[in-house]
């Protein structure tokens, strides 16, 4: 197996519990509340600036020039183009831009963020790209799988639709190749460090969807 294909097959129970999360059964179900589905847009929206920032570092880290453009193609695809997608679908569930910037990043979103910016600063470019993939690959695996169970009628098709499609299905495969490649050249305990990262972001990524679920938020602030 590919070094990619090992840190799934090792981390494969996490990705099963996380398909299994309430968030993720009641989206494709057509059922999950619009408040939980509005609770989740804010937060992945500001998540998505953090992402852009950690993928941009990793732009600066990389090793060629052909890594150069695919994380900084990611970069801004995060920030402009998800947030583009964003807006319109907040414009749709009636999410204001005043709501939306007076909404705090949740504790689970402020981790998940703050680890992805942190690890891209102040690792390695394989432990910096370990830690951006499975924001890529977690989310267009449960994305295909909502979509292969979604009911008809769902009131959520679009945002379904979008992470299910081929074009980013495409760009998880060209991150999932580079990955690889720089795994090949990297030592042992450089893949401890990428298998560490990798498992404490798809940790994230489960604990993001189940704050979603449970309207998450600061104790300290109710």
């Amino acid at each position: 197996m590919s070094f990619c294909q090992t840190l799934w097959q090792a981390n494969h129970a996490l990705y099963q519990r996380t398909l299994d999360l309430p968030f993720n059964r009641e989206l494709a179900a057509g059922t999950l509340s619009r408040e939980r589905f509005r609770h989740y847009m804010i937060q992945d929206a500001h998540y998505l600036v953090a992402y852009g920032r950690a993928l941009a570092v990793a732009a600066a880290k990389a090793d060629n020039a052909e890594g150069v453009v695919q994380f900084a193609n990611a970069a801004n695809e995060a920030v402009v183009e998800e947030r583009k997608l964003h807006s319109g679908f907040m414009r749709d569930f009636g999410i204001t831009a005043q709501e939306f910037a007076a909404t705090p990043l949740t504790p689970a979103c402020h981790h998940y963020a703050s680890f992805l910016v942190a690890n891209s600063w102040s690792e390695s470019y394989p432990v910096a790209l370990a830690g951006l993939l499975p924001c890529f690959w977690i989310y267009a695996e449960v994305g295909r799988d909502i979509h292969a169970r979604s009911m008809p009628g769902n009131p959520y098709q679009a945002w379904i639709d979008t992470y299910a499609g081929d074009e980013f299905h495409a760009i998880v495969r060209g991150v999932i190749a580079t990955i690889d490649r720089v795994a090949d050249a990297a030592d042992s305990a450089t893949h401890q460090r990428m298998a560490e990262a990798y498992r404490y972001s798809a940790e994230l990524e489960w604990l993001f969807w189940d704050s979603a679920y449970q309207l998450g938020g600061w104790p300290t602030r109710r």
